[in-house]
């Protein structure tokens, strides 16, 4: 995109009344957003949605001075610019309708061919929340997924840093210009962040973090993404938000449960109980679910990476799955009998397997492993 373009498209986002969705409709129309400026008011008027204060709008001059010092600000600080028509603006945010016209990012932000999962939830994370964090992230370590947040306190920028500590690429996705940073205590991380990924925004650097900005913010978290996870969310909270928008662009939401007396998995216990996400229990439930296979890299050491995915196992788990591996589909009555374990046993034991994603049932009572 030249910078006559970008100018153009930025004092396009200037006008009062022209969202993303109206700028798309314009762009498609005119072909670019230079073309829209050249174009007379009676064909622009043929386009669904647009009004006559719309287009008077258009010819507001003061449009053109803010886009003019944006320019400058990105020329400046060599901000990274991603238009929604450009090859390099991330492919699944291309399918939402609402998805940001222009992206800016700073850092080595690479989503091509990656598998990638948003991780939310609540700022007052609990010692629960961080250690299935912890474990979720350690375990799919070796499928090398991005990982993406909100750079927020609690749950945020404890998946950053976990994924900092795998060696993962790491997002930021923030609810104001890249001028500045939000929390302030969490500058620290900066650096290291935008060695192997990097931050994320639509908002200009006269963007202050304010709180609808972190609404608009989350619909490109759950855009972004293959999956968003809850990790820990109280009855109400902004993670809430960014599961409902994710199931809205129909993507897999997955939440973690929790004891029903603690405040911090009600929110995921409802997401769970209205059918809005997968139950979360462990690493292997998202591959299952997802259907991820071991990257190319790590496929001589796949045998090393399922045992690390599964260790969750109890050992008369094991024994069923081990059982399950070697003779392939079979009956419910027959692994009770070969396994040595009461029937009563066996159906609970299936049942808590298949939450984990380490086995699946098949027509006909049959199970199988995964």
């Amino acid at each position: 995109m030249t910078d006559q373009d970008l100018f153009h498209l930025l004092a396009l986002q200037q006008v009062e009344g022209v969202g993303d969705i109206i700028a798309k409709k314009l762009i498609t129309h005119c072909g670019n957003a230079t073309e829209i400026f050249k174009t007379k008011t009676s064909q622009l008027a043929v386009i669904d949605g647009i009004g006559s204060v719309l287009l008077k709008n258009l010819k507001d001059k003061s449009i053109f001075e803010k886009a003019e010092q944006e320019l400058q600000f990105i020329n400046s600080n060599k901000i990274k610019v991603s238009y929604f028509q450009d090859e390099s603006y991330p492919d699944r945010l291309k399918h939402c309708i609402d998805g940001p016209v222009i992206l800016f990012t700073s850092g080595n932000i690479d989503l091509k061919n990656k598998k990638t999962i948003s991780i939310v939830g609540t700022r007052q994370i609990t010692s629960y929340g961080m250690e299935f964090c912890r474990k979720l992230i350690e375990d799919l370590a070796p499928l090398e997924p991005v990982i993406i947040s909100g750079f927020a306190y609690g749950v945020d920028i404890f998946a950053h840093q976990l994924a900092m500590e795998h060696n993962l690429q790491t997002i930021g996705v923030v609810a104001h210009g890249l001028n500045q940073i939000y929390p302030k205590n969490h500058k620290k991380y900066v650096s290291k962040m935008e060695q192997n990924g990097g931050f994320m925004t639509e908002f200009w650097s006269s963007s202050n973090p304010e709180k609808e900005n972190f609404v608009r913010r989350n619909r490109i978290v759950a855009g972004i993404s293959e999956a968003t996870i809850v990790i820990e969310s109280a009855e109400r909270g902004g993670s809430l938000i960014t599961a409902n928008i994710a199931n809205e662009y129909n993507r897999d939401v997955f939440a973690v449960p929790g004891r029903t007396t603690d405040k911090y998995s009600q929110g995921c216990n409802n997401l769970i109980k209205t059918q809005k996400a997968n139950v979360l229990t462990s690493a292997a439930d998202l591959v299952y679910i997802l259907n991820w296979e071991i990257a190319s890299q790590a496929r001589n050491d796949k045998k090393a990476v399922q045992k690390q995915l599964f260790v969750t196992l109890e050992p008369e788990e094991q024994k069923v799955y081990d059982f399950l591996l070697k003779n392939g589909k079979e009956m419910m009555d027959i692994i009770a009998l070969k396994c040595d374990f009461p029937i009563y046993k066996i159906s609970g034991m299936l049942l808590n397997m298949e939450l984990k994603g380490v086995i699946r049932p098949l027509p006909g009572k049959l199970f199988e492993a995964i």
